[in-house]
């Protein structure tokens, strides 16, 4: 027998269908015939009339154009979906009279059961604010409402067929068969891991001690550090390398490439404390790495030593030795030259070149031997032919040729001053700008008295996302010590144009053959639950055979579908608010595909008052307590307590290598809990781990 709820849904289900059959507008004139119609008038004009149908003539076409222009600039309204025409139901009481207002996707005003869109009817609020029970108080339309919720609930309807009800009195599913079922399951709730997360806001407080989970205590007598319980053996022997030559590591997410490289900088600065000084340098992937390691360097007790992205530092570099070129950067050059411009056998070329173009070393010509690189397809075709391969095909770097020339004729005029010029360089000009100067100059200026810049140490993290050129040019940089640290994981490469392929490979191209290759095997960070299906989202791109070894055991992963993102954000809301009530130092990222849905979700969640809610565009985390909103590539190298991955789709994250390492990257951010959400079909990687699961 259904329960009420389930009955008052069926019914009310059943009401919105006739009314939208009812109600169903006529279809408006297409343009095709507003059109045909505005011709034919036309040419009636043309062929000539009597004078007194000219002005009736006249009137017809002024109104067709009208419509016509109408139809082409008004935003038509999406149509309501009849197999999903709302996903949630809201009974409100306002002076002693109850009101029906139904959530989707789209407005139309039904009689008596208005159905209203989440994403902007003032309404709405109501919903994402209070819960059943509730007495809310509202301005909505310029005027105060008050009242009170006496229902809220979230449906699925598919294929016009209502199939469940989610209420605070329980929740019932449609059981196949045409009876309904409710579910014996306890509401799904983030908890338990506050603090799990190592972040910036919590190594800063006291710098030169770390406790025992970040690293070790700097002692007053400036002896060599106690490592701390969690640093393990892998880590201590690659922490204590001599200072001289090449340390190369590669982990698993969580495994501590970053702190043994950090840890690293710290423990050759005990034993030499000019390694504390500018003349270190630690080169990140993005800014938001940036600040984290930053934060974390000082609580080492290591206060001089140089942070930057390398786009930073190449830029800086390249605007010294250049002052005459742009400054501006572009960011529309087409895919194709951003492959060619990231290709390790950029290199090759530009070395190729240089040896068969001998002449001054001067900047000017650095910029000829960059320009003729660019713009000389046979040069680059032969390269490519012998260096890799299947990397572009013959059209595809001919148009690359074609558009740098283009450019390159910007450019020159820009120089020569001609006007209505604005040329700008592509990011990926500053590394070939400054590895044409090494190769025709020699070593890069430390400044204007010509010295060579040169550092003590440099330790890149994330490599697997820096080209080979960028690394050679780093490489140029180092003193006779040829101090490096390399730590990356082949299975978090999210740069799809960077040419990397293997550890070895990558090695062979910066000249650093047989150099060792450290394994850290263990993964700190996740939960042996997170883990193993973060592992298993990689199918064939795992390293290993099976998922790497944890330390914990925590909550399972799961995935919760919806029919619509409204839906998704009214769920999550509550979730997250009742997270943040009970650990107020949680720290969460809401992690989705694209910009347009990370705004679309933090719009819905402060809707709902999610407290401690931030919007983060450009990688400026806050690394505080709260709820953070951004794409996943923006997380990378990153970690936090919860982590929820928005819209895990087929659609988002079709089932191809790069995307499985996108999944990958989203998923191991998370050191204690992961949820994801979709409101398509779930992406066949998550489809495969959690039916195995």
């Amino acid at each position: 027998m259904p329960d009420r709820i389930v009955e008052e849904e069926q019914t009310l289900l059943v009401q919105v269908q006739e009314r939208l059959a009812q109600t169903a507008s006529p279809h408006a004139p297409s343009e095709a015939s507003l059109v045909q119609e505005l011709e034919h008038l036309r040419d009636q004009l043309r062929e000539g009339v009597k004078e007194e149908d000219r002005p009736a003539l006249l009137q017809q076409w002024d109104r067709q154009s009208a419509l016509l222009r109408q139809l082409r600039t008004a935003e038509r309204p999406a149509e309501i979906d009849p197999g999903s025409p709302y996903f949630a139901h809201l009974r409100i009481k306002e002076r002693g009279q109850t009101q029906d207002i139904l959530l989707g996707k789209t407005q139309r005003l039904l009689p008596g059961v208005p159905i209203v869109d989440w994403r902007n009817a003032p309404v709405s609020r109501i919903f994402y604010r209070y819960r059943q029970g509730e007495e809310y108080e509202e301005e909505i339309a310029g005027r105060v409402r008050e009242g009170e919720v006496t229902a809220r609930r979230t449906v699925t309807i598919r294929d016009g067929a209502l199939r469940r009800v989610e209420s605070p009195e329980g929740t019932f599913e449609a059981d196949g068969a045409g009876g309904w079922r409710r579910l014996d399951t306890a509401a799904a709730r983030l908890g338990g891991g506050q603090g799990a997360a190592m972040r910036a806001h919590d190594v800063g407080e006291a710098a030169g001690q770390l406790d025992a989970r970040h690293g070790f205590r700097r002692r007053a007598d400036r002896h060599l550090p106690d490592i701390a319980a969690l640093i393990d053996p892998a880590q201590f022997e690659l922490i204590a390398k001599p200072e001289s030559g090449y340390v190369v590591i590669r982990g698993t997410a969580g495994s501590g490439k970053t702190t043994v490289a950090l840890h690293r900088i710290a423990w050759l600065a005990f034993e030499d404390p000019a390694i504390d000084s500018p003349a270190t340098m630690v080169v990140v992937f993005s800014p938001a790495l940036r600040d984290y390691v930053s934060h974390v360097l000082p609580a080492l007790g290591v206060r001089h030593v140089a942070v930057r992205t390398f786009g930073e530092w190449a830029a800086e570099q390249r605007r010294r030795l250049f002052p005459r070129l742009p400054r501006e950067v572009r960011d529309d050059a087409p895919a194709a030259v951003t492959k060619l411009k990231l290709q390790p056998a950029m290199a090759v070329a530009l070395a190729e070149h240089v040896r068969r173009a001998p002449g001054d070393a001067t900047p000017k010509r650095v910029l000829d031997d960059w320009g003729s690189v660019l713009t000389d397809l046979p040069l680059l075709a032969s390269v490519l032919e012998r260096e890799a391969p299947n990397a572009l095909g013959r059209e595809e770097l001919a148009r690359a040729v074609d558009w740098s020339q283009k450019r390159l004729e910007e450019l020159r005029a820009w120089v020569r001053g001609e006007p209505h010029t604005e040329p700008a360089l592509d990011a990926e000009d500053d590394a070939l700008l400054l590895r044409a100067w090494q190769l025709r100059v020699g070593a890069i200026p430390a400044g204007a008295d010509q010295r060579p810049l040169r550092y003590r140490h440099v330790a890149i993290d994330e490599v697997q996302d820096f080209s080979a050129l960028e690394v050679q040019v780093l490489l140029g940089c180092l003193d006779q010590r040829r101090s490096l640290t390399l730590a990356g994981d082949t299975q978090q490469h999210v740069v799809e144009h960077g040419g990397f392929t293997s550890w070895g490979e990558f090695l062979d191209r910066l000249g650093l053959e047989g150099t060792e290759v450290s394994t850290l095997e263990v993964s700190y960070r996740c939960t042996r639950e997170i883990a193993t299906f973060a592992s298993g989202i990689l199918g064939d791109l795992r390293e290993e055979p099976g998922p790497p070894r944890t330390v914990r055991t925590g909550p399972p992963v799961e995935l919760f579908r919806f029919t619509d993102h409204g839906a998704a954000v009214a769920f999550l809301a509550d979730a997250l608010t009742r997270l943040l009530r009970d650990e107020p130092l949680a720290s969460v990222a809401v992690l989705t595909p694209s910009p347009e849905l990370s705004a679309l979700y933090h719009r819905g969640l402060e809707t709902g008052e999610v407290p401690r809610l931030r919007r983060v565009v450009r990688q400026d985390f806050s690394f505080a307590p709260g709820v953070e909103v951004t794409e996943l590539e923006q997380v990378k190298g990153l970690e936090f307590d919860y982590v929820i991955l928005v819209e895990a789709s087929t659609s988002s994250f079709p089932d191809t290598a790069a995307a499985r390492r996108r999944l990958h990257v989203g998923a191991t951010r998370a050191v204690h809990q992961l949820w994801l959400t979709s409101v398509g079909t779930p992406a066949a990687p998550v489809r495969e781990q959690l039916d195995a699961g």
